[in-house]
């Protein structure tokens, strides 16, 4: 038991009269943090400083002891206060309030402390505790904190809100050998018999979300990365992804930062800059301040990365250093505009890959990146909009997901094309400055691009941000001896609502128009502002080979597909307009509209061999992998898998650039199915002898073994010769928690899925999803279909007890793949008979099985 000493932090008291404050309502007392206790509090309170000291030991399963001084100034005492710790009362030993010790009493996840032992102005509560396990993320030899959204209170009594900022004051006691980092620079370390103390200087003004320290057993870099230097900590051993990775890392970074300093016109504004790779981190990467977090594998590659991870890595890197700004300086007030930091996070990113890379690649990227992962969502029945309300931050976490992350971005990209890039610039410069170091909304947001803007952007944002959904999109092209006399382009919802309100939407935006024509293209950019619009350019010009809309890859929603583009592909020769024609035909396909699946899949076969952007290949492979699993059946897949093996395994081999010999590889190895192919790709596993020209790294040969485990009655041995050739201890773990759920024993499989029923057993959220995605894929369906009910059954908890992604990544991996009635019902009885059920819970069921009910339409004929 640690003994309590008294911190005093150096905090400016300042003395507020009660007869100057407004009276404030009682924000009772209920589990989460609800909005009107997060009201009361940010009224109340100001000038919060925690100085903490947490003595972790080196052994997991041992509780960390916790000594806490949480000063603040408080300006009524009418109601008593509520820290939020959402833990059990008994970990708690001491409390002190104003240097009196007082009762402990928690109730409904607060520690309450009586008005009676609290003053106006200056207060201190002493805590003597053990912190809680929900967020530290405790492995054998190191451990992270990840707050977001609301789970710094499952390890220390706070306020935990994102407006309610605050400093920290942070000591850590370890074992001798770890090495950590925290928010702030480090003052001091001393070494104690086999313990090491990490004094940490006092922090930057931050949420309580962003509050983090990571501490174990890493390895250290320091180097520059443009003006200032930085300390990485990682756990790689892998020396090829080492010698291309490190130096490379910190290049990014300097390039991001770089960026940012001058697209914002802000210095970078906190102390220090420093980053941690994290071995199956649950996120690609988290903002902390001054410790951003990252999954280990999306920044370390081998030379056989392709453009399409390369790609990632760069994004990733620029999302996160971009939060400094979006996010870290400025904060939402309320989960309720997170959003926020994510599209500036995204939009920034892109935008520094585009002075990087030039226009074209960024207008492919930013389509390929975008647009398929927004559809995903907006396409179903259970669409979110991009702003959604919160009562209660324990929900926070259910407003996570593509909408947020790639519709916005859309979004923004739209709404900087109309007022123009230099106003939305001087908007959002004019945006940071006012609202650096403290909070703001989407109003405060928006209100000031208003001034610089010529449209109503007040109405522009209710379809845009405050509703979901996007438009169908049709045409009447007129024509008369060769020449167009009328060409009138009309939108829809794809939804209506009950009342037919949602007809009379309509999403103002640019997009590009392109006629293709025997000697050349011609574009042309129309202002979709109506439910109808004629495009008046048009009217006099030669009748074209076919049209293609949105050729540019710039405008959202369910765009008309020519039929005449079939029989004249080759002549969309730019990357982007191909993509951008790829993604249309899928949407359209889906739809049920002109295009069938078994045609869209053999046109995109037919273009595998001709396609030479990497980007394009990727796309497409997806496309071919979705259609061939998602929406053929059993029967005929058989009838096509020899053509399509033949097909993939010829273009890889004439493939002449390594990268896209890889997309191609990866695309045989997802969908074979005949001996022929398995005998190759054992042999390619068993001498691990890539063919010519191909790079295959040891993950990408684990991920083989998968495959091959997939479709063997016996794979015992070979997955335990795949986990001997594994040397990094991370990665071994990892593949051990997997390799019961692609074991050919079905009492394997059976007592995986019922290991996941205790919240011990996912805590390595990244490897769950991974090992859900072989347990349920198509060729173990017939026996994994029973989990379905149970896993639907464990989603409330699993969104409780879980991070921000887990919920959606628990539903994906588990239903994308099926497309039968039985697995259909399942999710309609389990709805009708759960009809109070979380509804922004529901729309993630109904957004995850999508595909299942649009297959099973398109295969009834529904559609």
């Amino acid at each position: 038991m640690l003994k309590v000493r008294y911190l005093f932090p150096v905090v400016a008291s300042v003395f507020l009269s009660c007869a100057t404050v407004k009276p404030l309502p009682d924000p009772g007392v209920e589990t989460g943090v609800s909005r009107s206790l997060a009201n009361y509090r940010k009224a109340n309170i100001s000038d919060v400083h925690y100085l903490m000291e947490l003595d972790i030991p080196a052994e997991k399963d041992k509780r960390i002891g916790a000594l806490a001084e949480i000063s603040f100034q408080l300006k009524s005492t009418k109601y008593p206060l509520q820290l939020d710790f959402k833990e059990d009362q008994s970990r708690i030993q001491k409390l002190l309030v104003n240097g009196l010790p007082i009762q402990i009493q928690l109730r409904e996840e607060h520690l309450l402390i009586d008005q009676k032992y609290l003053k106006s102005g200056k207060n201190v509560v002493n805590l003597e505790f053990q912190a809680g396990d929900g967020a530290l993320n405790r492995n054998a030899d190191y451990l992270y904190t990840l707050f977001v959204p609301d789970r710094a209170r499952t390890v220390f009594p706070c306020f935990d809100q994102p407006d309610m900022k605050a400093v920290y004051t942070l000591t850590l006691k370890v074992p001798q050998d770890w090495k950590a980092i925290a928010n702030a620079e480090l003052r001091d370390s001393s070494l104690t018999n086999t313990r090491k103390t990490y004094r940490f200087k006092t922090s930057d003004t931050i949420s309580t979300y962003l509050f983090s320290f990571a501490a174990g057993k890493f390895e250290k870099m320091n180097a520059r990365m443009d003006h200032l230097n930085a300390n990485f900590l990682y756990r790689e051993t892998d020396t090829a992804k080492l010698n291309h990775s490190l130096n490379e890392i910190f290049k990014i970074h300097g390039n991001s930062l770089k960026f940012m300093e001058y697209w914002t016109g802000i210095p970078y504004p906190f102390q220090k800059f420093d980053f941690v790779s994290i071995p199956d981190f649950q996120f690609g990467g988290m903002e902390h301040v001054g410790a951003i977090q990252y999954k280990e594998s999306s920044l370390f590659l081998d030379g056989g990365a392709t453009k399409d991870q390369l790609n990632s890595r760069n994004n990733l890197i620029a999302h996160e250093t971009a939060h400094i700004w979006f996010g870290d300086l400025v904060t939402m007030n309320w989960f309720t505009d997170v959003w926020m930091k994510e599209v500036f996070a995204n939009f920034m990113a892109d935008k520094s890959t585009e002075e990087l890379t030039g226009k074209a690649d960024f207008d492919l990227k930013f389509l390929v990146d975008h647009f398929p992962a927004a559809y995903g969502v907006d396409r179903s029945i259970g669409a979110n909009p991009i702003r959604q309300d919160l009562d209660n931050l324990k929900d926070a976490g259910t407003l996570y997901g593509n909408i947020i992350y790639h519709k916005a971005p859309i979004m923004m990209r739209q709404l900087e094309r109309m007022m123009g890039k230099e106003k939305f610039q001087q908007g959002v410069r004019e945006y940071l400055k006012k609202f650096a170091n403290g909070n703001a909304s989407w109003p405060d947001l928006i209100t000031i691009l208003d001034k610089y803007a010529d449209a109503d952007l007040q109405q522009w944002n209710k379809v845009w941000v405050n509703d979901s959904g996007r438009p169908v999109v049709d045409y009447q092209l007129e024509k008369k001896d060769g020449k167009i006399t009328g060409f009138r382009i009309q939108q829809k919802p794809e939804y209506s609502n009950a009342a037919g309100n949602g007809n009379k939407k309509i999403w103002p935006q640019l997009f590009e128009l392109s006629l293709y024509y025997p000697g050349g293209v011609k574009e042309l950019t129309v202002n979709l502002n109506a439910k109808e619009v004629e495009v008046k350019a048009a009217i006099g010009m030669d009748v074209p080979l076919f049209v293609q809309f949105n050729s540019s890859g710039q405008g959202y929603g369910v765009w008309p597909v020519d039929p005449a583009m079939f029989s004249a592909f080759d002549q969309i020769e730019l990357p982007l307009n191909r993509a951008s024609a790829y993604i249309s035909l899928f949407e359209n396909m889906l739809n049920g509209r002109s295009v069938k699946p078994t045609a869209l899949l053999d046109l995109l076969m037919s273009r595998l061999g001709q396609e030479k952007e990497e980007l394009n290949l990727k796309l497409m492979t997806g496309y071919i992998s979705t259609i061939f699993w998602e929406f053929t059946d059993s029967q005929e897949r058989l009838a096509i898998h020899s053509k399509l093996e033949k097909i993939l395994w010829n273009a890889m081999v004439n493939q002449p650039l390594a990268n896209h010999k890889k997309i191609l590889f990866k695309a045989y190895q997802d969908v074979f199915l005949s001996k022929a192919a398995s005998d190759q790709l054992f042999l390619i596993w068993k001498s691990q002898q890539a063919p010519k020209g191909l790079i295959l790294s040891e993950d990408d040969y684990t991920a083989l073994t998968f495959a091959l485990a997939l479709r063997m009655d016996d794979n015992a041995s070979l997955l335990q010769s795949q986990l001997a050739r594994i040397k990094n201890s991370d990665r071994r773990k990892r593949f051990e928690y997997i390799k019961p759920a692609v074991s050919a024993e079905l009492s394997d499989r059976n007592a995986f899925f019922k290991r996941l029923e205790l919240k011990a057993n996912r805590e390595k959220e990244a490897n769950v999803g991974v090992a859900l995605y072989y347990l349920h894929h198509p060729l173990r369906q017939a026996t994994s279909i029973v989990y379905l009910r149970k896993s639907l059954e464990m989603l409330a908890e699993i969104q409780t007890t879980g991070d921000i992604f887990f919920p959606q990544s628990w539903l994906q991996s588990t239903f994308s793949y099926y497309q039968n009635e039985e697995a259909a019902r399942v999710v309609t009885d389990f709805l009708n008979a759960h009809q109070d059920y979380n509804p922004k819970l529901k729309a993630k069921i109904l957004q995850a099985t999508d595909y299942l009910f649009r297959a099973s339409r398109l295969r009834s004929g529904k559609d």
